[in-house]
């Protein structure tokens, strides 16, 4: 395989941020989002809505910027996934488009069952989908570079094999994982308290799960098990899964109500850390690498430069939503 050069490395770890980003902060609100079918009372529900409602918008900026940085910076890997995930992207927006509408439009309705019901069904499917589109490229997308110029020549339904459905189950769990340690953080009270609980249950399937989808893209392409099996990554590895678990205890035992939150969202960066390790220097599986997929050495440059200027403006957004609603939500 042709090593990348530093721009599209570059590029490449400006786009797997964006990525990043997205899954633990959207992550963290769809996750949210799902627990609300599993609370019964109307105030603990108002106050889990309200968790999310000042940042969830901003949250979404990580995809745009995610997705238009896969069609500028890697215009060969964008032409392979778009056809191959038609349906599950197509669904992915469209339930976040219902999400959206459920937060916004559920504090002018005098019954909130409706809004809130389809807020429940918009995370979850939104979360299936993702879990789709991960699984669909770790298992490979089909592809003909001399008989088609390098287009998609799948059938379009590779996503309903067994490993993408597995991931889409581990990505439902790991964000329901995400939105118990946040609600743990942000409220008080009885509903802090079922929190707790569903976080300390949800902990050990979401960790099991995740590292399922681990051990099972190692045995889907031999280049994964490689990359993963080597004996100086499996150590600090564990190690780390050890002490993020040690960590996420300690929170839900003592009084930083912040640090079950951290240690879930540390283990989600373990986890795709180490997908993006095995998969290197492939963008596509099982065969298109970085180097063939990247855009030419100006655009890349001038989408970067973009990056740059968007990036800190977007982290600074962010960082102000949360610290304008920062601290305990009182229902």
């Amino acid at each position: 395989m042709a090593e990348p050069s530093w721009l599209t490395l570059l590029s490449a770890g400006a786009l797997g941020f964006s990525v990043l980003a997205y899954v633990l902060l959207d992550g963290t609100d769809l996750g949210v989002g799902m627990l609300v079918a599993l609370e019964r009372r109307e105030a603990h529900r108002q106050v889990m809505v309200l968790s999310i409602l000042p940042v969830w918008d901003a949250n979404e900026t990580w995809l745009v910027l995610g997705g238009g940085g896969l069609l500028a910076l890697f215009p060969q890997a964008y032409a392979l996934l778009l056809p191959a995930l038609y349906v599950p992207f197509l669904v992915m927006f469209a339930a976040l488009v219902l999400r959206a509408m459920a937060l916004e439009f559920r504090e002018h309705v005098s019954r909130k069952r409706l809004p809130e019901a389809v807020l429940v069904l918009g995370s979850l499917i939104a979360t299936l989908a993702q879990g789709l589109i991960m699984g669909t490229l770790l298992q490979g997308i089909t592809w003909a570079p001399a008989a088609t110029g390098g287009q998609f020549n799948g059938s379009g339904w590779e996503w309903l094999r067994p490993f993408p459905l597995f991931c889409a189950v581990a990505h439902v769990s790991g964000y329901l994982w995400l939105g118990s340690c946040w609600l743990y953080w942000r409220t008080q009270g009885p509903l802090q308290g079922r929190s707790k609980r569903q976080a300390a249950w949800l902990a050990p399937i979401a960790v099991v799960l995740v590292a399922g989808v681990v051990a099972w893209a190692s045995l889907l392409n031999e280049h994964y098990a490689e990359r993963l099996l080597q004996l100086s990554l499996l150590p600090p590895a564990t190690g780390l899964v050890a002490a993020l678990m040690v960590l996420f205890a300690l929170g839900l035992r003592g009084r930083r109500d912040a640090l079950p939150l951290v240690a879930a969202l540390g283990m989600v960066v373990l986890g795709f850390g180490l997908l993006a390790f095995a998969v290197f220097p492939l963008i596509v599986p099982p065969a298109l690498t970085l180097a063939q997929a990247a855009a030419g050495p100006r655009t890349q440059i001038f989408v970067l430069v973009g990056f740059a200027v968007w990036v800190p403006i977007t982290l600074a957004y962010n960082t102000f939503g949360f610290s304008l609603f920062a601290g305990k939500i009182r229902g």
